[in-house]
């Protein structure tokens, strides 16, 4: 099996690519501008204001206030153990001032990672639930995907906002109408097309992160059992809250936008109705076919996170 940043980067080489296609199309019908030089310097642009800004568009959506040692000492406590078995530097770590129950971390390198937790998680999960959390988080720090996704999510962006130009502005501009409309056409195909890649590229770095989690000590069924209250707590949301963190979930350990129609299959999981998945429950599933539909199949694919029925049956296979 390709390592997950082999397959990150190779998804970034093709993504980069198609953005440089586009932009040199733009630039030779309507700047009759030409040169490798020229397209590849406002490709990287593009990159690197996204790899400068990126952590403070972030913490600016999140609103995200960093904390010390003595103001939460638990919290603390936890991210340095693990990120000291994990054999990175202790990342920053900070309070998103959001009541949406999640985890997330971002970072232009390991050197300069950041684990946040939202204000709704801390009173939900027990210390064995939130440690595995955080082992999640940052174990994605260790595989050096944050900085691959936040480079990702930009490129589909790009493609949106040239078609949007290009199909409804361009015509006004430009007396060769028929161009500026195929040019958005083909802008708004390669949107569809990267934005599939860069969710299939979310999904992945999910499955890996919670086995990183795994393997720095974690139990699988404290992950499991953390999932399913982050999935509930998310549920009980008002649609309105969730609303403010759309454009980053591809972050959040899960996608709360999903919440509704996931927690009707993990209550199932629920068998003593207790709230959490214990090892016995995880242990039944995991002798169990996980089959999904075609509506849900079509739903994984048009999203940031893994379905999570099957995400938590691949944690029954895991050894803690």
């Amino acid at each position: 099996m390709w390592s997950l940043q082999v397959r990150m980067w190779l998804l970034l080489t093709v993504l980069f690519g198609i953005v440089y296609a586009i932009i040199v199309v733009i630039g030779r019908v309507f700047l009759h501008a030409g040169g490798f030089s020229f397209y590849l310097i406002i490709s990287l642009a593009l990159m690197f204001i996204q790899y400068m800004l990126g952590p403070k568009i972030v913490e600016w959506s999140m609103r995200v206030k960093y904390i010390k040692r003595q103001d939460n000492p638990g919290l603390f406590q936890m991210v340095e153990s693990l990120a000291n078995r994990a054999n990175i530097p202790v990342p920053k770590i900070g309070i998103a001032q959001i009541e949406i129950p999640n985890a997330f971390a971002f970072g232009r390198s390991i050197s300069d990672g950041r684990v946040c937790v939202t204000k709704g998680i801390l009173n939900l999960l027990s210390d064995e639930e939130l440690k595995a959390v955080l082992g999640h988080e940052l174990s994605h720090l260790k595989n050096r995907d944050v900085l691959t996704i936040t480079l990702l999510s930009v490129i589909p962006m790009i493609m949106y906002r040239i078609a949007w130009q290009f199909l409804f502005f361009g015509r006004r501009r430009d007396d060769r109408g028929g161009n500026t409309v195929l040019i958005g056409l083909a802008a708004f195909l390669f949107y569809f097309i990267t934005n599939l890649l860069v969710l299939y590229a979310s999904r992945i770095r999910e499955y890996f992160a919670d086995r990183g989690s795994i393997a720095l000590g974690n139990q699988p069924s404290a992950l499991a059992s953390s999932l399913y209250k982050l999935v509930y707590g998310s549920a009980r949301m008002k649609p309105e809250a969730l609303k403010e963190s759309e454009g980053l979930k591809a972050f959040f350990i899960n996608d709360p936008s999903q919440a509704r129609n996931e927690i009707k299959e993990l209550a199932q999981l629920d068998l003593d109705k207790s709230g959490t998945i214990d090892p016995s429950e995880l242990l039944l599933l995991q002798n169990k076919n996980v089959r999904l539909g075609f509506g849900d199949r079509i739903m994984e694919l048009l999203s940031t996170h893994p379905n999570m029925l099957k995400r938590i049956k691949k944690l029954s296979e895991y050894k803690g």
